[in-house]
């Protein structure tokens, strides 16, 4: 596996693993394949996972801190973990969530974290979204006060607009922004982009394969459980998955040139996007996770991401990325 350098002291995998789906959100789960899935990583070199308290309600970071718990001493110092703070969820209900960016609170999120992780610092701790009732200015301050007493590494933000990333840089040096990027996710393009680059922080883009959609696998509603997050969500609608098909008809024939899949071309098109990109799918099969990780070897002509750097010009995707609950503090 190929490396890179999200910040300074942090160099990891290029290709991550976010751990969101062993808990939640894609239909069954199962705590003892998802731990065997995880022992898988240190086969593959993947030594970058992520993960937040918002998952399964601490249940995924009880989940990693339970694996990382279970490695030799050689293997646990390879493995960087992050996992994020600031929202709220009640205990009675689905999806409902607020986002609180309280210092007082994400101090008490960050010592739940590190009780379920099991570690003593924290590799990266990423305020997960940004509430409009406490300033940037004050949430980074206290991020940069855990830095100093040692209980987190790296500083990151998710899903932050260029203006704020910049008012918190200012305060303290943010390592990484995590935000949805992706071949049929284009949004941070125009300004977040050029800002990420600028600063030069790293960049974790979740959802690199589109929730799936980028793997040409998943073409019919049908196809999800109920308990699914796609079931009911605006892109995975019918009407907009036969539309939204019209990019994959474009990525075939250079995953055929590539002698690769359709999701590896999706992954390689990221990683040269910039240097310091480092893409987290998610699975909770073995054969995707060890597919995932070989995309890290595709490394695509300048003429065929010049082809994609263009394809949303041809294509342009139907339906939204969240429901008005899950745009809660995006982009803010």
């Amino acid at each position: 596996m190929k490396t890179r350098t999200l910040t300074q002291d942090l160099n990891v995998s290029a290709i991550g693993y976010g751990a969101m789906g062993l808990s939640e959100f894609y239909g069954k789960t199962d705590d003892s394949s998802a731990l065997q899935l995880l022992n898988s990583l240190i086969d593959l070199d993947i030594n970058f996972i992520d993960t937040a308290d918002l998952y399964g309600r601490g249940h995924n970071e009880q989940l990693i801190g339970e694996f990382l718990a279970r490695l030799d001493t050689r293997s646990r110092q390879q493995i960087k973990v992050a996992t994020k703070c600031g929202i709220e969820r009640a205990a009675d209900q689905a999806y409902a969530r607020v986002i609180n960016n309280q210092p007082d609170y994400l101090i008490q999120c960050c010592n739940a974290s590190l009780k379920r992780l099991g570690v003593e610092q924290i590799d990266l701790f990423y305020l997960h979204r940004v509430s409009e009732s406490t300033p940037i200015e004050h949430s980074m301050d206290c991020l940069s006060q855990l830095v100093k007493q040692g209980k987190i590494r790296h500083v990151g933000l998710c899903e932050v607009s260029a203006a704020t990333l910049q008012r918190a840089h200012a305060v303290h040096p943010v390592a990484v922004l995590q935000t949805e990027y992706s071949l049929w996710t284009r949004d941070i393009e125009a300004e977040i982009l050029p800002m990420v680059k600028k600063l030069d922080i790293g960049l974790v883009p979740y959802s690199p394969l589109g929730r799936g959609f980028l793997t040409g696998k998943y073409l019919n509603n049908s196809d999800f459980a109920a308990d699914d997050f796609r079931k009911n969500n605006d892109r995975f609608q019918q009407a907009s998955l036969d539309h939204n098909a019209q990019l994959l008809e474009v990525v075939r024939p250079l995953s055929q040139k590539y002698q690769c899949t359709v999701g590896q071309i999706a992954l390689a098109w990221l990683l040269a996007q910039y240097q310091r990109i480092v893409p987290i799918p998610g699975t909770k099969r073995l054969a995707y996770l060890t597919e995932n990780a070989q995309a890290s070897e595709v490394v695509l002509e300048a003429a065929d991401v010049a082809l994609l750097n263009q394809i949303h010009q041809q294509v342009e995707i139907k339906g939204g990325r969240y429901s008005a609950e899950g745009m809660k503090g995006v982009n803010a």
